[in-house]
């Protein structure tokens, strides 16, 4: 059984999927890309975990 030509919704929807999948693809090397120049920068990177730390804590100004 032979396949039919595409009916023209197709045609737009596949323009549509395809700009779609473009923008996620750029949405996806940008996080890549920050996450690759915060990493390679070296500074610490410290998570909260919900435990107190003095490196943090600022000193109080007038004592």
């Amino acid at each position: 059984m032979a396949f039919g030509r595409d009916h023209e919704l197709h045609t737009r929807r596949f323009g549509r999927n395809l700009g779609l999948g473009l923008v996620l693809a750029a949405f996806v090397a940008l996080v890549f890309g920050l996450t690759i120049v915060k990493v390679s920068q070296g500074n610490p990177m410290q998570a909260y975990d919900h435990a107190p730390r003095p490196e943090l804590v600022q000193p109080e100004v007038g004592q």
